[in-house]
Parts: structure tokens; C-alpha cells; sequence
């Protein structure tokens, strides 16, 4: 058995996010075009780390898979006194990188639950902590609603008493309203309608997502979200609204139904955060956690003196205007 079997094996097994598992690597990187390090010991796998292999101008670039919120390697559990866990997490993750092939930029989301990330930095790792936004406990549906700041709760209000939600639509109506929300940007979708149509059929194969659509009594659509889940989380992936129902309510009718839902199928529910201000703050309206996690990246020699060229044409340019 190969490293991607037997790690196939190890995501079903160990129930390891849905991020990490194989059928959506396969979905969102294509199947040839990611890989996996994994170490064993007699009892068997102790430590994964998978990767999306691309070409970037010529360079050997090990990154973020597109619509993937993290990767990350992963480290079996163990039991034994704190300082004994940090010395593994030590060895593992030091082997990890000295297994990986030889690449010219390396650059992932870990997982917030991955806290020490000191082995890369011994590794001449650079990194870079980022925010998302956490329900951590859906159990208590009363309490999130208490939490949320009173404009999402009255928004809410608002929108039930004109919209109805329903999840019967298909992927190209949502990629319709998903798309317009660019367009009233002037930016086109950062990814293409195909990656988003095999995300969807891949996790529609496995159970792990629902689409949930605010329609009023005519049938219009004002907005949809978006959702995906494995058994620890659920995860706000996309959405997209109509511009002419910004101000419905309707995207946070949706995001209180996927939350609800959610309650029924895991237990944490993820914003995705974002590093963009007016999305941040219409997030924290939920009354979620803020939760960092950490951007970790490694250029090699070759690599670093191209970009500093480039960035010094970049400057010169700059100047030169």
C-alpha cells in the first residue's frame, strides 16, 4: 500500500476533518495533484501530512487548496505528561518536513486545534495568524440566540415574517446568486463554477453538506448559504445574495437555519471568519468566538531571491510613475 492508501484508510478511521479527508482533496486539488507524508510506527500510522502540489511560474508550490479553510499535519494522540507530547509533537512534525519532497514554496492553513507550530520555525518556517469565528457549542440554542448582537437577531425577525427557507434548489441556482455577489464588486468568482460543482457533488456523495435558500412568496431568491460538516464542525463555506435584498435580512435568516441544522449533525459551527473588515463584522454580529489560527510558509533560496527581484521591479516601477 502506497502513502495516499493507507492515508485513506487513516481519515476514515481516525475521523479527521473534512479538510483533510482524501474524497475532498480529490474534489478540490483533483486527485493526481496532491500528496501525502505519513510516518509509522509498529502499531501504525502516528503523524500525516497532506499537501496540494501546483506549478506557479515555473516553481514547485505546496498550497492552499482553493475553498479549503485548512490542512495541517496531523499527530495521533497520545496520553503521556505534557512535556513528553511537546517532544514528540516535536519529533513528528520535524520528520514530517524532512520527508517532504523538494518544493520552492510551502504554504498552508493549520487547523486552530494546532497550537504549536515551534517545529516549523525550527525549520525556518514563517508564520502569520489569521482569524476565523466559532460557535464552539450548539447545544444550547437559547444561549447562541441571547448571544447574538440585537441588529442580527432583529434582522431575523425581519425576514421571517416575508421569506421562506427552503433546500430544494440546484447548484447552478446557487452558483447564480454566489456569482452575483462578486459582480456587484467588480470582481469575477476567485475559483472556477467547475471546482465548486465537483465540491458539491463530492460532498453530496457523503452526506456533509446542505444549501439553504431564503425565497419569498413569488419564489424569488433573495440569498443562500452554504454549508459542510464533518463530525466535530460544521463550516459556513460560500453563500450569495441578490443586491436588490441586501437589506432583507435574509442572509442572516439562513445563517440562524444552517446553525440550527447544524445542532442536529455536530458540534461546532465555524464562520470561516474573514480578514476583510465589513465581513468580519457582520460575523461577529453571531456572537461567535474569535479563534486565531496560524498561515505557515517556507520559501527556498532560489525562491526568495525571485521574489525579492520582483518586488524591487515592483518598487522601481512605483517610483518611476
Amino acid at each position: 500500500m502506497n502513502a495516499k492508501t493507507k492515508y485513506r484508510d487513516l481519515a476514515f478511521e481516525k475521523n479527521l476533518s473534512i479538510f483533510c479527508q482524501p474524497w475532498w482533496l480529490d474534489a478540490v486539488c483533483g486527485e493526481r495533484n496532491w500528496d501525502v507524508v505519513i510516518l509509522e510506527e509498529p502499531d501504525g500510522i502516528v503523524a500525516a501530512l497532506p499537501y496540494y502540489v501546483t506549478k506557479k511560474y515555473g516553481l514547485a508550490c505546496f498550497l492552499q487548496p482553493p475553498l479549503t479553510q485548512s490542512l495541517g499535519p496531523w499527530i495521533a494522540s497520545s496520553q503521556s505528561k505534557y512535556a513528553k507530547q511537546l517532544s514528540r509533537q516535536k519529533k513528528l512534525m520535524g520528520l514530517l518536513i524532512e520527508n517532504l519532497p523538494p518544493y520552492d514554496y510551502f504554504c498552508q492553513n493549520f487547523h486552530y486545534s494546532i497550537t504549536n507550530w515551534l517545529p516549523f520555525y525550527w525549520k525556518e518556517f514563517s508564520q502569520q495568524s489569521r482569524y476565523t469565528y466559532v460557535l464552539d457549542d450548539l447545544s444550547a440554542l437559547d444561549r447562541i440566540w441571547d448571544g447574538f448582537q440585537a441588529k442580527a437577531r432583529t434582522d431575523i425577525r425581519k425576514a421571517q415574517k416575508t421569506l421562506k427557507v427552503r433546500s430544494d434548489f440546484t447548484i447552478d441556482i446557487f452558483l447564480d446568486l454566489h456569482k452575483l455577489t462578486f459582480t456587484r464588486q467588480n470582481l469575477n468568482l476567485p475559483y472556477s463554477q467547475n471546482l465548486v460543482r465537483r465540491i458539491d457533488a463530492a460532498c453530496e456523495k457523503n452526506d456533509a453538506r446542505k444549501i439553504f435558500y431564503a425565497v419569498d412568496n413569488c419564489g424569488q431568491i433573495y440569498a443562500a448559504v452554504y454549508i459542510i460538516w464533518d463530525k466535530s464542525s460544521a463550516y459556513y463555506l460560500m453563500s450569495g445574495s441578490h443586491p436588490d435584498f441586501r437589506r432583507s435580512g435574509a442572509t442572516s435568516l439562513l445563517l440562524w437555519e444552517a446553525i440550527k441544522f447544524s445542532s442536529t449533525v455536530t458540534e461546532v459551527f465555524d464562520f470561516e471568519g474573514s480578514m476583510l473588515e465589513p465581513i468580519e463584522r457582520f460575523v461577529r454580529g453571531f456572537g461567535a468566538k474569535q479563534v486565531a489560527y496560524s498561515r505557515i510558509s517556507r520559501m527556498n533560496k532560489r525562491t526568495k531571491l525571485l521574489y525579492s527581484i520582483r518586488e524591487f521591479v515592483k518598487a522601481s516601477k512605483n517610483i518611476i510613475q
